[in-house]
């Protein structure tokens, strides 16, 4: 436990009221255990009273207006008025109801009264406390027209104590009001608190994701090429020794450096997405990948032997018009079909399509053969890609669609374009597009 929420729950237990640490339900009477404040503050008005009856009972004997039975009830009343004071936070409305014959026919028990009163504006709803306050009166004006008005200074006594009881119940509405006004703002906090976590951890699942896409995308691609590369050296070396030709030194080193190229690129690709999803500032690294990268996307896949034909029908001086992410997410659809065409159909021929114009949108589209009765694929996969290139062609206010048509797999993603010159080309250094 830190020193300040020590503090805190310090405070809270000695300087707040109950109300407060119940969440407004004390308001009602529901108050809980009393806080050291609400201890003091009970103390303190409980010897007010007591002090306050003391003095009026000791002047009692000077009213020889008043007749014996009054004078006899007098202290006894007003003392149990003072200990119904214990009682006023759990049962604000049955005290306030108990001591209205004790408002009628004493007057030792005016200061407890007036802590009743207090007690009835701060705890109970403002229309019923209207009412108990209208008892109180109603009970007290037989007295005030027997006895205060001709032996108790008249008008201005009773003047004063309508005023006095009036000022006491608005006082104590006043802080209810306060208190609960106290309540929402701490619940308006709470809420903030939660909101704020909320979105938090939905920033920080987002970035998770989109890190998934990029290194799914990245890493996929470049490795399926490695165990393409790597199967091809492996088959060829299996065949020389069960008599074919043997492999050349030469064939040997030229393999073995595709390989191993291959993989600085993967490794190279991975770092420059790391580097871009740490934030748009950060320095170094090449320009992301767009659709001007497309076709050194296929002539990879050709050298790694499959068969692609590229068409590419739009203007590429309004490329540049394309936004960074929409140019990635067309570079990674391209990727992504390549790719799976390489794990599920070895050796089908493969048409990449790219068009579209400024205000038009942007279609590509990735087809290839499924070959009946082909073997399955030998590279295994996470089957997340398709699903990471609906998620990007969705933020991107666009839309994916994939599946297979009379034996022919098909990916198309329809993305917009917006006017030339709306958005930044793939050169410039993006911040986390996802």
């Amino acid at each position: 436990m830190s020193d300040t929420g020590a503090k805190e729950r310090w405070e809270d237990r000695w300087l707040l009221p109950a109300e407060l640490l119940a969440g407004g339900r004390a308001a009602s009477g529901a108050g809980g255990r009393r806080t050291g404040r609400d201890w003091v503050v009970d103390i303190l008005l409980f010897v007010t009273a007591a002090g306050l009856w003391l003095l009026l009972t000791v002047t009692l004997d000077e009213r020889d207006y008043l007749p014996g039975w009054i004078v006899a009830l007098d202290p006894p009343l007003g003392a149990v008025g003072c200990l119904a004071l214990w009682w006023r936070r759990r049962h604000p409305l049955a005290v306030a109801l108990a001591l209205v014959p004790v408002g009628a026919v004493t007057s030792s028990g005016f200061g407890a009264l007036t802590v009743v009163i207090l007690n009835l504006g701060l705890r109970v709803p403002w229309r019923t406390g209207l009412l108990v306050l209208g008892l109180h009166f109603l009970a007290v004006v037989p007295y005030l027209l027997l006895y205060s008005l001709p032996h108790e200074g008249g008008w201005t006594t009773v003047a004063f104590i309508v005023a006095y009881y009036l000022c006491m119940f608005s006082w104590g509405a006043g802080m209810r009001v306060r208190r609960q006004l106290v309540v929402r703002l701490r619940e308006d906090a709470a809420r903030e608190r939660a909101e704020h976590a909320r979105r938090l951890a939905d920033a920080r699942r987002g970035e998770r994701e989109a890190i998934a896409r990029e290194m799914h995308d990245v890493l996929a691609h470049r490795i399926s090429l490695l165990s393409v590369h790597a199967g091809a050296l492996a088959y060829r070396t299996d065949r020389s020794t069960g008599g074919a030709k043997p492999l050349t030194p030469a064939e040997i080193s030229a393999s073995a450096q595709i390989i191993r190229d291959t993989a600085h690129q993967a490794l190279e690709e991975l770092r420059e997405v790391l580097t871009v999803l740490r934030g748009p500032h950060t320095a170094g690294g090449r320009p992301q990948p767009g659709i001007g990268g497309i076709g050194e996307l296929v002539a990879e896949a050709e050298q790694a032997g499959q068969r692609v034909r590229l068409s590419e029908e739009y203007d590429r001086d309004a490329a540049d018009g394309l936004r960074g992410p929409v140019q990635r997410t067309a570079y990674r659809v391209v990727q992504e079909g390549l790719t799976n065409a390489r794990k599920h159909a070895p050796g089908a021929a493969v048409t990449v399509r790219v068009a579209g114009a400024p205000g038009e949108g942007l279609t590509v589209e990735v087809r290839n053969d499924l070959p009946a009765g082909a073997s399955p694929a030998q590279i295994p996969g996470a089957g997340a890609g398709l699903t990471g290139l609906e998620e990007r062609a969705a933020l991107d206010g666009g839309s994916l669609r994939h599946g297979t048509t009379d034996s022919v797999f098909e990916l198309v993603a329809l993305l917009p374009w917006g006017p030339a010159g709306q958005g930044r080309g793939p050169d410039a250094q993006q911040a986390p597009p996802h």
